[in-house]
């Protein structure tokens, strides 16, 4: 068995391979499943059973309204090759920046817009840390913005343990509550916040135009694929390679003034304001194949995956953190599928090379 290059793969190999990837990584947490003592098929019963409860289907909708927002920023990001796993540190600043304008700013018709825009800035200028160091000195992004989750972290333990701590804290610390025109509205008898879902539909299909419709798509396309002949061509891949960024973190801060404002109602511990959202964008981005547009299918997708975790909980008396396994195996998948999107496999004997 041997590898062929293939010189230029096609949509339906991409869509191909992917599937596949999506069976292998299925199969494999089966196996994990079985260990666990919990038959597969009841597992993914249990898990595709909250596409059918009206309840489940909200949680699936709830869960994936973070991820299309940050996935469809991530997919920009990636087709300039800005690698960014800083999604859940950028969400939890655009949270800081909502909560701040909700705590401090006086209530009006302004506040929900204004925590909106903090949230984006703040998300975005988060990006902006990692961004400037790849830029200027050649950092390199997957361990910055990596590390820039673990100091967003600790900024909001620090800002719900100090000045913004609560007055009444009993227990867990959190902020104190939003005053009402800092809450967001719901669908009634869900968590779906309405303003963030269409929000998030926008944004995505915004950035697919800008992706495929814009001088600054084509220059963001040219960046990802060469850069060295980006920068023969002057394109200025700097430039480029920075709003990126910032897109894509403010991307992730709308999603944070989403939690915070449609759920919570209050800044809380890291851990309980997001379930990992920003890690599991990027298997959603990776799905997408760089396309935003495709996000609003690989985005429930993942939904699926993290409200079939409350339920695998309860049904079959597992951890919800089964459902990081899933994520990581499935992304693991995904990663050593590339290869085969890029070579084609050829099974004879290998051919002979002559001498002179």
């Amino acid at each position: 068995m041997r590898l062929s290059p293939v010189s230029s793969p096609g949509p339906w190999r991409r869509l191909l391979v992917t599937v596949i990837a999506l069976l292998v990584a299925a199969l494999i947490c089966a196996g994990v499943f079985a260990l666990y003592g919990v038959a597969p098929l009841e597992a993914y019963r249990s898990m595709l059973g909250t596409l059918g409860d009206p309840v489940g289907l909200s949680e699936v909708v709830r869960r994936s309204i973070p991820l299309l927002l940050i996935g469809g920023g991530l997919t920009l990001a990636y087709r300039a090759q800005f690698v960014n796993i800083g999604g859940e540190g950028q969400l939890l600043l655009g949270a800081v920046g909502g909560s701040g304008v909700a705590l401090f700013v006086p209530p009006g018709p302004w506040t929900l817009p204004l925590m909106f825009l903090c949230g984006t800035l703040l998300g975005g200028l988060w990006a902006l840390i990692a961004v400037w160091l790849k830029v200027r000195y050649r950092v390199n992004e997957i361990l910055t913005t990596l590390m820039l989750n673990y100091v967003a972290s600790s900024l909001v333990v620090y800002l719900i343990n100090g000045p913004w701590k609560g007055r009444n804290v009993q227990g867990y610390v959190y902020s104190d509550l939003f005053p009402g025109a800092a809450t967001l509205a719901l669908l009634p008898g869900t968590q779906v916040h309405q303003a963030t879902l269409v929000l998030g539909v926008l944004v995505v299909t915004g950035l697919q135009f800008v992706l495929t419709r814009s001088v600054f798509g084509y220059q963001l396309r040219v960046v990802g694929e060469n850069r060295a002949a980006a920068e023969y061509a002057g394109i200025p891949v700097g430039r480029v390679m920075t709003l990126a960024a910032l897109i894509t973190g403010g991307a992730a801060g709308l999603a944070g003034v989403g939690e915070v404002a449609g759920i919570h109602h209050r800044l809380l511990e890291p851990g309980e304001l997001s379930l990992g959202y920003g890690f599991t964008a990027v298997i959603v981005a990776w799905l997408a194949r760089g396309n935003p547009l495709l996000v609003l299918l690989t985005a429930p997708l993942l939904g699926v995956i993290l409200a079939g975790g409350d339920v695998l909980k309860i049904d079959q008396n597992m951890p919800f953190r089964i459902v990081d396994v899933f994520s990581g195996v499935m992304l693991l998948c995904l990663i050593v599928s590339e290869l085969f999107v890029q070579n084609r496999v050829r099974f004879g004997p290998w051919p002979r090379r002559s001498y002179e």
